[in-house]
């Protein structure tokens, strides 16, 4: 039961219901902070602290006050958290100031949405009980993270969990995923408002359960779900460091092109030479000669050189087909992985032909990319290694990856962050890269084209990185791996099964009167 603490509660109905606009504004300046949860400033000890009142709002308002809350937090996190969308669109897509204001605007209008719903679903299905809402909150927030992550082709970015990828709630990852992850801390920080709102037995109880997340995720950190085979793979990272407003001007391509085969030849002992995204600034078929020349040479030295490239194809389809793809050379075959999940009004635009004839007319991009089948046989190198590729965001829907599993031996994300400029987007991609890593108890390796590149411990631990907006040679000894982890073999079915089933429970009370 409740603490008889009616002055508290009376202070936060008396702020919701009489000044509004004041409570959802500090429930935006929560939400702005929150995106220090996250890299590059990593304050993952943040999440609980800012957290904890909005699930305070949630137990003491009424559901429409808590979904417009929890809504002013999501605006505030998504609006200075994807800030980066601003630059991709206008500084570097060249679009008009007032379009790329009304996709990070929009963008962040509807991601905010979802944690309405959460907002809702909570206060409506704890009805003002500390420990209905120590089961409800953590599932409805997990639910919503997670439908995110799929509806109108998603955008998972900044899930909580990747802000715990250095905490000990990191140790659950390997079980349960990234959801997984922002499920403990969401019961952890449940547990806080259950011991502050409660007295005797039941605080008892609930202050262990604030730290039992953080334990158990400890413990599980020190297992090791995979293990090495095979002899160290001597690895290395090319990064061409060419910004974005110069990476398309024919008088850089000769330049790229000397500068990515030259750093190829000068690590003869790397078996595996890894390009990032769209490396060579063409169309494939107009660099045929190119890359026969640097197959040649990966053949001589017995290497295998992975490098992203538009691929032009004209298989089933008379017409052809443009592909963001990763090409393999130095193998006994030309492999190619075509990316499957395409950006949304970056590599296709689900408008109408009307629209996309104004864009046209506006000297604004409007071709599609096509994309990749689902399930792509995994890529091999010269020497036999498994290779699960991903490209650029592709690595944020970590679910679609499992298909690669137990095959794959080691983990490749290929991405041109150079959209992004110097802002925080790379510094957030690289963490959910580490995510993956650790998801599926591999090796990842990252090349990109201004940075950040890394290689990525079986962990999620960074073993080495690339200085961002330069050129860049690295080399590493990775090793491959097998085995699977639990979230590997089973993938986001059980937490979400959980949770749905949390919720369904707790509205079947509640509709019952209960």
């Amino acid at each position: 039961m409740l603490v008889a603490n009616k002055k508290n509660q009376s202070f936060v109905y008396s702020l919701t219901a009489d000044r509004p606009k004041l409570s959802r504004g500090l429930a935006f300046v929560i939400g702005c902070a929150t995106t220090l949860v996250f890299a590059p400033a990593h304050w993952s000890i943040l999440a609980p602290i800012l957290i904890l009142p909005l699930l305070f709002v949630a137990l003491t308002v009424s559901p429409k006050d808590a979904a417009a809350h929890f809504f002013w937090f999501g605006f505030g996190l998504f609006l200075t958290g994807t800030y980066w969308i601003y630059i991709s669109v206008h500084v570097f897509g060249h679009a008009a100031l007032w379009i790329a204001l009304l996709l990070m605007i929009g963008l962040s209008l509807i991601m905010a949405t979802f944690l309405w719903l959460a907002g809702w679903l909570t206060s409506r299905l704890s009805h003002g009980e500390p420990w209905r809402l120590f089961f409800v909150a953590p599932a409805a927030w997990v639910v919503v993270e997670w439908l995110r992550g799929w509806i109108l082709t998603g955008f998972p970015w900044l899930a909580q969990g990747y802000g715990q990828i250095d905490s000990a709630l990191a140790g659950w990852a390997p079980i349960l995923g990234i959801y997984g992850v922002s499920l403990m801390l969401l019961f952890s920080t449940a547990s806080i408002l259950v011991a502050i709102m409660t007295n005797g037995k039941e605080r008892i109880i609930a202050i262990p359960l604030i730290l039992l997340p953080w334990l158990a995720g400890g413990l599980l950190g020190a297992i090791e779900w995979t293990e090495p085979y095979g002899k160290a793979i001597r690895t290395t990272i090319v990064q061409g460091g060419v910004p974005q407003d110069q990476k398309w001007l024919p008088e850089q391509r000769q330049q790229t092109l000397d500068f990515y085969r030259s750093a190829t030849l000068s690590v003869p002992e790397s078996e595996l030479i890894i390009w990032p995204e769209v490396a060579i600034p063409s169309l494939q078929v107009h660099v045929a000669n190119y890359l026969d020349i640097v197959d040649g040479d990966a053949r001589r030295n017995g290497q295998t050189v992975l490098l992203g490239i538009l691929e032009n194809n004209t298989e089933r389809s008379p017409q052809a087909r443009i592909f963001n793809s990763v090409l393999i050379l130095g193998s006994t075959e030309r492999q190619f992985y075509r990316k499957r999940h395409l950006v949304p009004f970056g590599e296709y635009f689900p408008v109408p032909a009307s629209v996309r004839e104004w864009m046209k007319m506006q000297n604004l991009p409007y071709s599609d990319l096509a994309a990749g089948s689902e399930n792509q046989a995994l890529l091999m190198t010269a020497n036999g290694v498994k290779l699960a590729v991903a490209v650029c965001y592709e690595d944020a829907y970590g679910a679609e990856q499992l298909y690669a599993f137990p095959d794959a031996d080691i983990l490749i994300n290929v991405s041109n962050d150079a959209w992004f400029g110097d802002s925080i987007a790379p510094h957030q991609h690289l963490q959910i890269a580490r995510m993956r890593a650790l998801e599926v108890g591999r090796y990842a390796v990252r090349s990109t084209n201004t940075g950040i590149s890394a290689f990525i411990g079986p962990e999620g631990e960074l073993l080495k990185t690339g200085k961002q907006f330069a050129e860049v040679i690295m080399t590493a000894d990775i090793r491959s791996h097998r085995g699977t982890t639990v979230y590997a073999d089973w993938g986001n079915l059980p937490i979400v099964g959980i949770c749905f089933a949390l919720l369904g429970f707790f509205w079947i009370r509640s509709r019952a009167g209960f």
